[in-house]
């Protein structure tokens, strides 16, 4: 019941993920990233732990398919788990369970993968392929965002999404976006919003950090 994706920008080596799902609270579960390295997603039948041990596998220098292959092989439940990973290089790499129930699907691009599980119609996750490869020019949260505007336009999930979320990371070890919302009868609306009012504010949360003396108001 859950359409997601992740990306690396290759003009700033950005790296980000984004999801939406009919079950509360998504962005504690399924999306896991690590700036300079990579990111994870974890659905379906969903085992958060896969998120930080997929990230520890990519930091150890394995590749999107090394670590897609050792998280598969580290469960005794990969049947029901939906993975997808996407490593430094921005290369990707995903998984089925055999458990994991229809419309399933996955479409890769450069720097980007998207999967679900549960779709409305097997094209959603071409879609959010799209979404995000038609605008290159625009910042990577904007993208990802557009991603998944576009895999709900084209059916989406069966049932209605209750929250989503997005995250990008950059260079500092705190999220440089880090977005959520957790409950509501039109979370992506409310994630485009929540986007909107913080985009202008981004650098300056950084530079709150790095440099409090020069750092503006907000």
């Amino acid at each position: 019941m859950t359409f997601s994706l992740i990306a690396r920008c290759p003009r700033t080596g950005q790296i980000g993920a984004a999801v939406t799902t009919s079950s509360i609270a998504v962005a504690t579960r399924v999306p896991f990233c690590a700036a300079g390295i990579g990111a994870v997603l974890t659905q379906h039948r969903t085992d958060p732990r896969l998120g930080p041990r997929g990230l520890d596998l990519l930091r150890s220098g394995c590749t999107a398919a090394e670590t897609v292959a050792a998280l598969v092989a580290s469960t005794p439940h990969e049947g029901w788990r939906q993975l997808a990973v996407l490593d430094a290089a921005g290369c990707t790499a995903h998984h089925h369970g055999a458990k994991v129930k229809p419309e399933r699907g996955v479409a890769h691009g450069p720097g980007v993968v998207a999967i679900g599980n549960i779709l409305a119609s097997e094209q959603v996750p071409a879609a959010m392929l799209a979404g995000v490869l038609g605008a290159p020019e625009a910042p990577l949260a904007e993208r990802l965002l557009l991603g998944l505007e576009a895999g709900e336009a084209a059916g989406g999930e069966h049932g209605k999404v209750t929250s989503a979320s997005l995250m990008v990371v950059w260079r500092e070890t705190f999220p440089y976006v880090d977005l959520r919302i957790d409950l509501s009868p039109a979370p992506l609306p409310a994630l485009r919003a929540l986007w909107q009012a913080y985009a202008p504010l981004a650098d300056g949360f950084v530079r709150r950090a790095l440099q409090p003396d020069d750092a503006p108001l907000i």
